[in-house]
């Protein structure tokens, strides 16, 4: 218990270093771009008119202040650090006066649905497919499978999101292919709202799945063929063991500790295609929020969003990492 315990504690501070140095990363590089926040709000509120020299000054000082741009670098990377301790990210510039943590409080829920249910999809049958495909090399059927898993794999994830929207969206026009759900539906834990939100979510759904089941396929079948050679397999099998339970108790477990390490390497590039996807589907998530953020130079939101992601995607390989001493024993946690 106290080596789990010294192990756990290794991963939290490798977990607040990264942390550290991604939402740092974010500051630097929104910094750093061209766009002045202060001088584009300023510029969009006086286009429309005359607008006295005295007025826009007040207005300038104002906004340096509202955004935290006043003092020194250091002085505003402190300020910084003290908003994103507490969840204050500011108001938003595309969206003002709205803070930035409601605009990712609506968007938040949509992106995390989305990627738990492909992500788990995608491992499961990956994985499911790929153990019975190593472990009966003789099925036609998983052959088939198997040639159609790597065939898909190397496709990028808005390739797939397009060729879907075309298929079902055109050609074949059976499911939404815009929105998290249909118009004036009303909102709530009712069946309408389920059931919209749902059928919404099948090709974006369909579009990250696809994709991401050819990895898995493809790595869990060659940890299960190498498996299958070992000894104790071969000695199950002259016991008289029964193939499904060789297969679920020897091979599965013991090929699965390497694939779950493989899940948490994934998860950046699963964030990744999610935002594309998103972006392609017109899906209410942190993907589309960001795309209209960076096209309206919304500084705030952009910042926001980034630190925001950073934080869910470190926090789930840390829950990953936590959980891999616990599925394989022989992992050292000392």
């Amino acid at each position: 218990m106290q080596a789990y315990a010294t192990y756990a504690l290794k991963r939290l501070a490798q977990f607040a270093l990264v942390v550290f140095i991604g939402i740092n990363l974010a500051y630097l590089i929104t910094h750093a771009t061209p766009i002045d926040p202060v001088e584009q709000t300023v510029s969009a509120a006086t286009a429309f008119g005359n607008t006295s020299p005295d007025a826009i000054r007040m207005m300038r000082a104002s906004l340096r202040e509202l955004y935290g741009l006043e003092g020194s670098p250091w002085s505003q990377y402190v300020a910084f650090w003290r908003r994103v301790l507490i969840g204050d990210f500011g108001p938003s510039l595309s969206a003002f006066p709205t803070p930035v943590s409601a605009l990712i409080a609506q968007a938040l829920p949509w992106t995390v649905g989305l990627l738990t249910v492909s992500t788990c999809l995608a491992f499961a049958l990956g994985n499911l497919l790929g153990g019975l495909a190593g472990y009966f090399r003789d099925n036609r059927i998983l052959k088939v499978a198997g040639i159609a898993a790597m065939a898909v794999h190397p496709i990028p994830y808005y390739i797939m999101a397009f060729v879907m929207l075309i298929v079902f969206g055109y050609l074949w026009p059976v499911l939404p292919i815009s929105g998290g759900y249909r118009i004036n539906t009303p909102w709530g834990w009712n069946a309408a709202f389920v059931l919209s939100v749902a059928t919404h979510a099948i090709l974006p759904v369909a579009s990250l799945v696809l994709v991401g089941i050819g990895g898995w396929f493809v790595g869990m079948r060659s940890l299960v063929s190498n498996i299958v050679t070992e000894d104790y397999v071969t000695y199950a099998e002259l016991a008289g063991v029964s193939r499904g339970r060789i297969l679920g108790a020897y091979v599965m477990r013991n090929a699965l500790a390497p694939q779950v390490t493989g899940l948490a390497m994934s998860l950046g590039s699963v964030f990744n295609g999610a935002i594309i996807t998103e972006q392609v589907f017109g899906y209410p998530g942190i993907g589309t929020l960001l795309i209209q953020a960076v096209h309206a130079g919304d500084y705030s939101l952009v910042v926001g969003i980034a630190s925001i992601s950073i934080v869910a995607v470190s926090v789930a390989v840390l829950i990953i990492d936590l959980l891999y001493p616990l599925l394989d024993p022989r992992v050292k946690v000392s």
